[in-house]
């Protein structure tokens, strides 16, 4: 049984933003109303619009009403309603963090202090620094610090070690969480079990078996009101960079010693540092970017990536990219593994689909141009949380035809847990083990750096593809062999 938590202050810059309002609160209500939270906790949100604590939660209520699991609890309301504190403060000058650092000793909340930084990307570092020469990221006998930051993590490889270089002179790794919102979904972290906790799958999960992997994430909505922001970091550092050489790593990596944070995070880089480099001359081959242009979602039409707020008329900032990687370790030699993601795409689908190699010798056809499809081990991670594994049988009747049968297992039939819940959770803990660690990071954008660079010497024509599609007909040339595809549904393939 685990030890009830510490007492701490829960430190929330940028308290008025989108993250905080649909995210960060909603997920602190559900730790309370499900008495998860320490019993000391002060929740403090630190904005520059809002004048007060009164002001601040009139404009939370609605969007807790709207992201409740249930009906909003006025009980349990009252209660976390308690536990909220709010501060204006600009946090550009000394002053203002030498008043944060007053505030917080004033009113005599917990020394144990998680600050959590939802914030565009650009003031990680000045915030950070500020934090420190206040005096406020030092730990003591009194209590922890700890600084909690969104993806991305730098926007290349050489501001990620710039930012690491602000960080480090006033915080420790162990101070510093990453999030990675993903890492927190139920069926992400099921991957884990499913694959070190059966044992029938071990001789199969390597390059004799296994054909391809692929890992897909694709959204049918469009870039809302982040066009400021995305129109800076495109596809391949919003979601590949992060999200899906996440996945990656958690499919392919060897056992770790245990589930112990360190150990699971060194296997993580071990695998990501195996991953061969994507040469210069080679991008082209290795990985494809596209831009959605109009067309229908929904029974209804959507304008272009360009006809978007504020989105410059000559960006050739990619909503759609695709990559193909190869692990070059004794297991995954050969194996290629492709990633795509996309917006305004045909649907909203995360998947890892491992398709396995044809047998030896297909007994059982018709004909001799007939094939039987191969065997797909798909992992929905949204909207749909299962694990299918797709086989072929004998169809009922006289004659020896065949079929595809799959078996699924569900994994949300009880009440759905947003991610954010488990990963504060953690933080309080002060259990690094679904954060990525600097090392994770730096070795991420290694990956990605030559295609980026790629891409931004080229910036005179980027592909397109209808909205509403399943992405650029360019993206097929990413395979190794004709009978590779991608793959978009859970639906059984018809053979």
């Amino acid at each position: 049984m685990k030890q009830p938590l510490e007492n701490c202050t829960f430190v929330i810059f940028g308290a008025t933003g989108n993250l905080a309002k649909t995210k960060l609160i909603p997920a602190l209500y559900h730790l309370d109303m499900d008495n998860l939270l320490p019993e000391g906790i002060n929740i403090v949100g630190v904005g520059r619009r809002i004048k007060d604590k009164e002001e601040w939660l009139e404009t939370l209520k609605d969007d807790l009403k709207e992201r409740a699991r249930d009906e909003l609890d006025t009980v349990v309301f009252k209660r976390f309603y308690s536990k909220l504190s709010y501060f204006q403060s600009y946090m550009k000058t000394t002053e203002d963090y030498q008043n944060l650092k007053e505030y917080l000793e004033q009113k005599s909340f917990s020394k144990n202090i998680a600050f959590y930084f939802s914030l565009p990307p650009s003031l990680y570092a000045p915030v950070a620094s500020s934090l420190g020469k206040a005096g406020l990221l030092k730990e003591d006998n009194s209590g922890w610090r700890r600084v909690v930051v969104e993806k991305p993590f730098g926007s290349d490889l050489d501001s990620a070690r710039n930012l690491q270089r602000h960080f480090d002179r006033y915080l420790d790794e162990s101070q510093i969480y990453r999030i990675d919102h993903y890492l927190g979904k139920e069926t992400v972290q099921n991957v884990q079990v499913f694959r070190f906790a059966n044992i029938l799958l071990e001789p199969l999960w390597n390059r004799n078996y296994i054909d391809h992997v692929q890992i897909s994430h694709s959204e049918t909505i469009g870039i809302g009101s982040r066009s400021s922001y995305y129109d800076r970091t495109g596809a391949l550092r919003d979601m590949i960079q992060s999200h899906l050489l996440q996945l990656l790593s958690l499919v392919a990596m060897e056992p770790p010693v245990s589930m112990q944070a360190e150990d699971l995070r060194n296997e993580k880089v071990k695998l990501l540092r195996s991953i061969s480099p994507i040469p210069k001359d080679a991008v082209s081959s290795h990985a494809c970017r596209a831009q959605y242009t109009n067309g229908m979602i929904d029974g209804e039409e959507v304008n272009s990536y360009l006809e978007e707020e504020d989105i410059p008329e000559d960006s050739v900032c990619e909503t759609y990219a695709a990559m193909k990687l190869y692990v070059n370790n004794w297991r995954w030699r050969g194996v290629p593994f492709y990633l795509r993601t996309g917006k305004r795409m045909a649907e909203k689908r995360s998947m890892v689909a491992i398709c396995f190699r044809q047998t030896p010798k297909q007994f059982f056809r018709t004909s001799q141009l007939q094939k039987f499809e191969p065997n797909w081990l798909l992992i929905g991670i949204q909207p749909d949380e299962t694990l299918r594994m797709e086989l072929t049988v004998k169809k009922p009747g006289l004659d020896m035809q065949t079929q595809v049968i799959s078996m699924d297992a569900c994994f949300n039939e009880g009440t759905s847990k947003d991610a954010y819940e488990g990963l504060l959770l953690d933080v309080m803990e002060g259990d690094h083990t679904l954060f990525l660690r600097s090392d994770e990071v730096e070795e991420s954008w290694k990956i990605i750096d030559p295609v980026l660079r790629s891409w931004a010497s080229h910036r005179d024509y980027i592909p397109t593809y209808p909205a509403g599609s399943w992405g650029p007909e360019e993206s097929l040339r990413l395979f190794e062999k004709e009978s590779q595809n991608w793959r978009c549904s859970l639906d059984p393939v018809k053979d």
